[in-house]
């Protein structure tokens, strides 16, 4: 539980990272702020299916003002999904709204629900964090995921990542027999290697979802991110590194089990290499984000000083001496990445 309540500092989202937004269409005007959900009532605790207290409250507004805020959340889903054309979405209400107090962002929950057919959807609102905006802009261009978010300096919005969350799927799938479970191996593998390479930081079990995708003779996964508030604010190596925590351990002992080190090496590298082709093809794009977070203040100087000196000897590379900032060590990643993969200098 200490793991889920432990807060990180807050970093304001400054003037070079919001320029970078707007060139890509991250701001908008957001109808309703964060501020404006703090106002419920009432709450009370969100159950999961077994009783078990899931760290959220479900909350109450006063009959006043719950139109106004069910219309402005139905703006702000038609922003993320139609551009924000509303007259698509006149068959839509809001269900349930949730509030987490122990997240470092904050987050309220929205459950919105189609009217005609029951079918639902999620989407968030939080308070902004310069730590958690890069961490969604390096995922939507190093991985193979796109994520999809709106930012002004008040409201950070959210689109649901959907997947099975990974402290459920070690309960719940797991032990199905059916399951592939070295292509789990081997995604898991590939997910330990994305984290490390951008510096995204602190993927317990509960922090990711798993993917699943059912292919002609099986089923597909992949390992998704859902929580970005650590990228690159800790100073210890392990924190970058999905396979030393206690609440992944099912997933790395079946690692352990089913692949030798050869295969974990092939893999690491297929992730490299495809990390490499990403940069390439979204360079300028990432050029740009590079330049805003080399000099964005982001984590303190002590756990910078620690993380400098652990990537230079785990890469035996001593320019990670020479960063001043997290920012600079994630350049310097990517830049040995991509010299280790082609010998040949793509970024500056």
């Amino acid at each position: 539980m200490s793991s889920r309540v432990n807060k990180k500092i807050r970093y304001t989202v400054q003037a070079p990272l919001l320029g970078y937004l707007r060139d890509h269409d991250r701001i908008a005007k957001i109808p309703l702020k964060h501020v404006d959900l703090l106002r419920f009532t009432s709450s009370i605790p969100l159950m999961d299916t077994k009783g078990q207290d899931t760290l959220w409250e479900t909350v109450f507004y006063s009959s006043s003002e719950m139109k106004e805020i069910n219309g402005k959340l139905k703006e702000i889903y038609a922003l993320l999904k139609t551009a924000g054309d509303i007259s698509v979405m006149e068959h839509l209400y809001v269900e349930r709204i949730d509030f987490c107090a122990f997240g470092n962002s904050q987050p309220f929950r929205v459950k919105i629900v189609n009217h005609f057919n029951d079918n639902h959807d999620y989407f968030y609102l939080k308070v902004p964090d310069a730590s958690r905006v890069y961490g969604l802009e390096l995922e939507h261009i190093l991985s193979p995921n796109r994520i999809n978010y709106l930012i002004n300096e008040e409201t950070l919005i959210e689109e649901h990542i959907i997947g099975i969350p990974g402290d459920q799927f070690i309960e719940r799938n797991l032990k199905d027999k059916d399951l592939n479970q070295i292509r789990l191996g081997k995604e898991f593998v590939k997910f330990n290697e994305r984290c490390f390479v951008r510096l995204l930081g602190d993927m317990r079990s509960y922090n990711f979802v798993i993917d699943m995708t059912a292919d002609f003779d099986d089923t597909q996964f992949r390992f998704r991110a859902i929580d970005f508030d650590q990228q690159c604010y800790e100073g210890r190596k392990s924190i970058y590194l999905p396979q030393y925590f206690e609440e992944n351990q099912s997933y790395v002992e079946l690692c352990v089990r089913l692949l030798n080190a050869e295969v974990v090496k092939q893999y690491q590298q297929e992730e490299r290499a495809l990390i490499g082709r990403r940069v390439k093809s979204s360079r300028h794009r990432l050029n740009e984000l590079l330049g805003a977070i080399v000099h964005d203040e982001i984590s303190t100087p002590e756990k910078t000083e620690v993380l400098r000196a652990g990537l230079a000897r785990h890469y035996s590379h001593p320019d990670f001496m020479q960063c001043r900032t997290m920012g600079e060590m994630v350049k310097e990643s990517l830049r040995l990445l991509l010299e280790k993969n082609e010998r040949t200098q793509i970024l500056p």
